[in-house]
């Protein structure tokens, strides 16, 4: 049966890096039962890889008891939370012990980091750019709960990681990336370490066609340093005794420049926008922002009777969601189309713990490729079962991970409809359109009560923070 399945649906389980080489159509055309012998395949196989050689999850697997992995039910005990990526002591944050947080980041991969030249390194900036140097790709989260999140990806898996970015956005834009440069203006920095905008930095100068073609609001990169302690300096601030951190000088300079620039952002955005919009009247381009950002431009817009103009194939590149906007229209998409005049709004569903993307289609459905391999679970962590529509928490299985632990709990409530019959043609679990994350439902940090023990699950994340 497994050959018949591996003949139906062409996927090499040896490759899963090289799935998308094709384009995405023959994915997107691929029933997710097809795929799912030869995803277990690869389940298989990375278990018997890194079990051994990723600390954190030889730890978790020995006190799961899993030896292992035959089935999809076998691995859940072993996929890690939001809490792994993030379970160094704050203290090697707040005192930049970069030794041992290098340490800590080496027990999630299978490259051997005490081989990283860490002389002269001060700032977790300048260590992300050595292990760049290294060969990894770290990236960060944005720390809105108080601590960054480091996955530690590397460039091994680049090429899965870039396949990826690129298939979602021409499923989704309608435009290809690899061979028809479009001019780009994103409304933010232009570079960093946090995860989103490393991505948008690795691929989006190549899409645009060259860093001359892609414009963004700020020319430099935000600092995962800042980003860092954010919460303790304002803290710290409020109550008088920022001095009392010693910080580095420099540090507090940069912040103070950064606390500027966000009081001033909106008029900064408006003035990007405008300027662009009479520079490329006529040209095809594409637009980035968030939902707050388009909408804010198209308000300001209508108000001061500037009206953009561009040419046939532009798009609007969004996701993320309001981050808090207030009072949207109704149908904020319709209403930004309209002031930019443009038709198509691109969007895809993923995160910075994933490879995968999912584009969304044209009845806003997200299609999760058979390079993702979806799980949903109940409040109990209790697996949803794979058939009909089912709303639950989105895990799942990354088979693209190649020198790290693909398992991973988000935390995202989603729903996923499992039985293919989109209206829009494209096959695979669609999800959406509504996505919610739990700590935003529950108004603080989100929570998760692992599939394993809880004492067993609380001993392998003091394993993982020691250093």
């Amino acid at each position: 049966m497994a050959d018949a399945v591996m003949a139906r649906t062409e996927l090499d389980p040896s490759c899963p890096g090289n799935w998308l080489d094709d384009g995405y159509e023959r994915l997107l055309a691929m029933s997710w039962r097809d795929a799912e012998e030869v995803q277990l395949k690869v389940l298989r196989r990375r278990f018997e890889e890194l079990k051994d050689s990723v600390a954190a999850l030889e730890r978790l697997a020995k006190r799961e008891g899993v030896t292992k992995v035959d089935s999809l039910e076998d691995a859940l005990p072993l996929l890690f939370d939001h809490r792994v990526y993030k379970s160094y002591p704050i203290s090697l944050i707040e005192n930049r012990d970069i030794a041992k947080l290098n340490s800590w980041l080496g027990r999630l991969t299978t490259h051997d980091l005490s081989k990283v030249d860490l002389t002269g390194i001060q700032t977790i900036d300048a260590w992300l750019d050595r292990l760049d140097e290294f060969g990894m790709l770290i990236g960060h989260s944005t720390g809105t709960t108080g601590k960054l999140s480091f996955i530690p990806r590397s460039r091994t898996e680049y090429h899965a990681f870039r396949a990826c970015h690129n298939e979602a956005s021409r499923a989704s834009s309608g435009v290809n990336p690899w061979n028809d440069p479009i001019e780009t203006f994103f409304p933010g920095y232009r570079g960093g370490h946090q995860m989103a905008l490393k991505m948008l930095f690795l691929f989006n100068i190549d899409a645009a066609g060259g860093p001359e073609h892609y414009h963004t609001l700020y020319p430099g990169n935000i600092s995962a340093d800042l980003m860092s302690l954010a919460g303790r300096m304002q803290a710290a601030e409020d109550r008088g005794e920022l001095e009392k951190l010693g910080l580095d000088p420099a540090l507090l300079k940069a912040r103070e420049e950064m606390i500027a620039q966000g009081k001033r952002r909106e008029q900064d955005i408006e003035a990007f926008f405008f300027t662009l919009f009479e520079k490329f009247r006529g040209k095809r381009v594409k637009i980035g922002g968030t939902f707050g950002d388009l909408i804010r431009t198209a308000r300001t817009g209508i108000e001061k009777g500037y009206k953009p103009e561009f040419g046939p194939g532009s798009f609007i590149a969004t996701g993320g969601g309001m981050k808090g906007f207030k009072d949207p229209p109704e149908d904020w998409e319709g209403y930004v189309k309209d002031y930019f005049g443009i038709e198509r709004v691109s969007m895809v569903y993923g995160m910075s713990e994933g490879t995968g993307f999912a584009p969304r289609c044209s009845e806003k459905y997200f299609h999760i490729m058979p390079h993702t391999m979806p799980v949903l679970f109940d409040r109990d962590m209790n697996m949803l079962p794979r058939v009909g529509t089912q709303t639950g928490r989105f895990a799942f299985f990354d088979p693209m991970a190649e020198t790290y632990w693909g398992g991973f709990i988000s935390g995202d409530q989603v729903t996923i409809n499992w039985e293919e019959d989109c209206p829009c043609g494209w096959k695979g679990p669609r999800v959406g359109p509504v996505i919610t994350r739990f700590a935003e439902m529950e108004g603080g940090d989100d929570k998760i009560s692992c599939a394993g023990t809880a004492q067993a699950y609380n001993e392998f994340m003091d394993f993982v923070s020691q250093v």
